[in-house]
């Protein structure tokens, strides 16, 4: 009976472990929505993600709009691949490189971060790209 305790007691941790380590884009969507204590919003995304903020850029001016294809950087005409998950398996798989990159491109967009809610809003935008 021990020995069955243990092994369901390890795959209860190994589940947990997972799912606080799990990183994509449906987690950081639940998880900036956690943060801001409101259900992010697919509409305030998009609207977000096209509108300018009172500084020469918006999100799409880099990414395109819908930001399923290659982008470019508005200054360095870097290309800069797909944004949205559903087109780029590779986006939103690394917390410490999104929070970088929030935290950059929100300051090139608005001069300062981006709320949690502003964050889970357009994570929702995304997402809903298919």
């Amino acid at each position: 009976m021990g020995l069955v305790i243990k092994k369901i007691s390890v795959a209860i941790v190994a589940l947990i472990a997972t799912n606080v380590w799990a990183v994509g884009p449906v987690s950081l969507e639940q998880q900036y929505s956690s943060e801001a204590k409101q259900v992010a919003s697919v509409t305030r995304g998009e609207k977000f993600f096209i509108s300018k903020h009172g500084k020469e850029w918006s999100c799409a001016s880099c990414h395109g709009a819908p930001p399923t294809k290659e982008g470019k950087h508005a200054s360095t005409d870097k290309t800069i691949r797909p944004l949205a998950p559903a087109f780029n398996s590779k986006r939103f798989t690394d917390a410490a490189k999104v929070n970088k990159w929030f935290k950059r491109n929100c300051n090139d967009v608005l001069g300062r971060e981006c709320s949690s809610l502003e964050k889970a809003d357009v994570m929702a935008y995304l997402n809903f790209l298919k």
